[in-house]
């Protein structure tokens, strides 16, 4: 793949470290913060694995159009509790991407303060999808950081409240 490149975000977050990493591994967290506005994750759809060998499984659903689904199948290959994840899914029928492309994910939390920062690395992707992966990215870290300014006893959904979110 010609003209590629990787995704590189640096987020500070106001919450522990253990805090921030639990909404990674934990199902029903995951599905409230993760994908671009315009889209929900069902609870039911998320599946975690969270050790070497292990998956990260979910389907991002469009909320204007539920038939345009993008699901994500991911495998860990590094799991280091509350500090790093490291995954790839391997892509097929990817816009621009040749199938076969091994795309990694590497998430790293750091202790800062009294609060977190999260590196994230991914790719490679193809040019063209820079500005969409950064928007997509940005705007679910947005939705990320109102779960974890939501007081505990809120952040889980009750059972059939999938088409609820935090951030809307």
């Amino acid at each position: 793949m010609s003209d590629s490149y990787e995704v590189k975000i640096s987020r500070y977050f106001d919450a522990p470290v253990e805090m921030v990493y639990q909404c990674f591994v934990d199902p029903a967290q995951l599905a409230q913060w993760f994908g671009p506005l315009q889209f929900v994750v069902p609870t039911d759809s998320v599946d975690i694995d969270a050790r070497a060998g292990g998956h990260w499984r979910m389907t991002m659903v469009n909320k204007d159009d539920p038939t345009q689904a993008s699901p994500v199948n991911s495998t860990f290959e590094e799991v280091v509790e509350n500090e790093l994840l490291v995954g790839y899914e391997i892509a097929t029928g990817f816009p621009g991407m040749e199938d076969g492309t091994k795309i990694t994910a590497r998430f790293e939390f750091a202790p800062e303060g009294d609060g977190t920062r999260l590196n994230i690395t991914q790719g490679p992707f193809p040019e063209f999808m820079q500005e969409m992966s950064s928007t997509g990215w940005g705007q679910s870290l947005f939705k990320l950081d109102a779960l974890l300014q939501t007081p505990a006893k809120f952040r889980t959904k009750p059972e059939g409240a999938d088409d609820l979110l935090l951030a809307d």
